[in-house]
């Protein structure tokens, strides 16, 4: 199961993607596109990815108890949700007019639709197991909750996307002492017979 890497490895791919397909056009430079907080003051970029969230995610089922070895068992991973906040840097807008923005943050949506899932083993190549696909959508959130994550980082609200990636598995590094079957008892009734 994935490593505790994989946060940010997720992160990295998004961050990959887009500066891959965003660029020489609707952003001039890969070097403009960011992960960061809107909170962070005196950068330049012109596009910013930022983790505001990540939740345990009680709608997806735990794989079983991992075997490692003969004789020890490995707690399963924990499913989570990771939520993203992507953004244009109002301190670095470099000249950018309200068409700009549209253009940045449909191309955004137009990438991410299209670029929508990733293996873990494509982020951890030393992956055993074969994991789910991480699933990048639309995180379905409210106006009212979108402005308190601005808020939270006291800034006004903005144009902005928001994205949930999951399935992401969290291995467990404990590894408990599973006990060998030495001996067995097995007992006969047969219906019917006085006891």
């Amino acid at each position: 199961m994935a490593d505790y890497t994989i946060i940010a490895d997720v992160s990295n791919y998004i961050l990959r993607i887009l500066r891959k397909k965003m660029c020489p056009e609707p952003i001039p430079s890969p070097n403009n596109i960011e992960i960061s907080s809107p909170a962070s003051q005196d950068v330049d970029y012109i596009l910013g990815l930022y983790l505001y969230d990540i939740k345990e995610d009680e709608n997806v089922a735990p794989p079983p108890t991992l075997p490692r070895g003969r004789v020890q068992l490995q707690l399963p991973p924990k499913p989570y949700s990771l939520y993203y906040m992507v953004f244009i840097n109002a301190s670095g807008q470099a000249g950018l007019k309200d068409a700009d923005f549209q253009k940045i943050v449909g191309r955004v949506a137009q990438i991410v639709n299209d670029n929508n899932s990733v293996l873990p083993s494509d982020l951890q190549n030393w992956l055993e197991t074969q994991e789910p696909p991480i699933r990048l959508s639309q995180a379905k959130i409210s106006l009212e909750e979108k402005v308190r994550v601005w808020s939270a980082i006291n800034k006004p609200y903005q144009i902005s996307l928001f994205y949930k990636a999951a399935p992401v598995f969290l291995s467990s590094e404990v590894v408990v002492d599973a006990h060998r079957v030495v001996e067995a008892e097995i007992g006969l009734h047969i219906a019917g017979e006085d006891e």
